[in-house]
């Protein structure tokens, strides 16, 4: 089975030539390394003529296995895999002073986060700070963070940690006396990706059923892992400091049409052979996810794939202490306290029961009332 049978549109392909010019000859920093996405963007990296690869992630075996890769596949690539622990960071920067950081390093999982929002924050949102004033201190060029499309409208921890990042790249960018220039890119679900619906899916299958999904009509938007890491390159190509891109990923597809067509690309019958059960919305869950594509403010660039979303003027100084007093409530442990903290600091966190019924109305409206409420 293809992944790319199951993406439903062509394949996003871009001028890897000329993104490569950027940054041909310096040294770079890939945080989250050993991930679907980082890897990948490492792979591309190596490619383009740039002078040392600096691979930073916390997963052991993940980075160990990815070195492996390295070694094999570019022996002539100057990389150095570093084991990411919070003191480290520092050293990385003062150490090979990259030129340019694409920070993919974070947690991801929603249900696993919501139920420890402590370390969703700590990490992602921590994590990223730490790597933005790092960037600033060491005057690097750029730094690209890859954030999700689930910072939209967050209604889960993991959404609006993601949402914070961006405003710590954003408000940092802005900075007085500050030179790097910070970006964030926004895409959906990248299929394949560790832990993404399709493995799952696959081993499902493999093991005769039945096929979970949380809700019939639950609908993401998918990317291929090549696709998103160079849209992601592009993007930091693009870069002129304080945009957030957003890459147009077509149309949102339903998880159950993907689940028959994974069933039936196995030689099966859906329901048949293999059931399917719905298994009900997990915390935090939307139903539909966006990107903004529907933005009537949104910027386009020299690329017809990738948009850049209305700027926003952000006080670092007013931000920074309100992280602070977030980092306080973490160590609490009070994930109540944490999240009412969150929802004060990112104002579009809405509960999940709250969204969901806001984008039924909405649809009932669109379909039924010519979209009059």
């Amino acid at each position: 089975i293809k992944i790319e049978d199951l993406l439903g549109r062509a394949e996003i392909n871009i001028n890897l030539r000329q993104v490569a010019e950027e940054f041909r000859g310096k040294v770079v920093l890939v945080t989250g390394a050993a991930g679907s996405i980082g890897s990948e963007l490492c792979r591309q990296l190596v490619q383009m003529g740039i002078q040392k690869l600096i691979m930073f992630d916390s997963a052991e075996t993940p980075l160990h296995n990815v070195r492996l890769e390295f070694e094999k596949k570019y022996p002539n690539i100057d990389f150095v895999p570093v084991m990411r622990v919070k003191e480290r960071v520092r050293m990385v920067f003062d150490l090979y002073h990259p030129q340019i950081v694409f920070h993919a390093a974070a947690y991801k999982h929603v249900p696993l986060m919501e139920e420890n929002p402590c370390e969703a924050v700590l990490v992602n949102v921590t994590g990223s700070r730490q790597v933005a004033d790092m960037a600033v201190e060491y005057g690097a060029e750029k730094m690209i963070m890859v954030s999700t499309d689930k910072a939209v409208n967050p209604t889960n921890v993991m959404g609006a940690s993601k949402r914070l990042c961006e405003m710590i790249v954003q408000a940092v960018n802005n900075e007085r006396g500050n030179k790097t220039d910070f970006v964030a890119v926004r895409f959906g679900n990248v299929l394949g990706s560790n832990g993404s619906v399709i493995p799952l899916f696959k081993r499902q299958i493999k093991s005769g059923g039945p096929v979970t999904l949380t809700h019939r009509d639950i609908t993401r938007y998918f990317m291929l892992i090549p696709e998103a890491a160079q849209l992601v390159l592009q993007a930091g190509a693009y870069a002129k400091g304080g945009e957030i891109f957003v890459l147009d990923m077509g149309k949102a597809v339903k998880i159950y049409d993907l689940a028959v067509s994974l069933i039936k690309l196995s030689g099966l019958e859906p329901n048949v052979d293999i059931p399917i059960e719905i298994t009900g919305l997990r915390p935090g869950e939307k139903l539909y996810e966006e990107l903004l594509m529907n933005n009537d403010e949104l910027r386009k660039t020299a690329h017809n794939k990738i948009f850049i979303d209305k700027p926003e003027t952000i006080s670092l100084i007013k931000l920074r202490k309100q992280i602070d007093d977030l980092i306080f409530v973490t160590k609490l442990g009070n994930k109540n306290m944490l999240i009412d903290k969150l929802k004060e600091i990112v104002p579009t966190y809405y509960s999940p029961d709250f969204y969901n019924k806001k984008k039924l109305v909405e649809e009932v409206a669109a379909t039924t009332l010519g979209g009059k409420e």
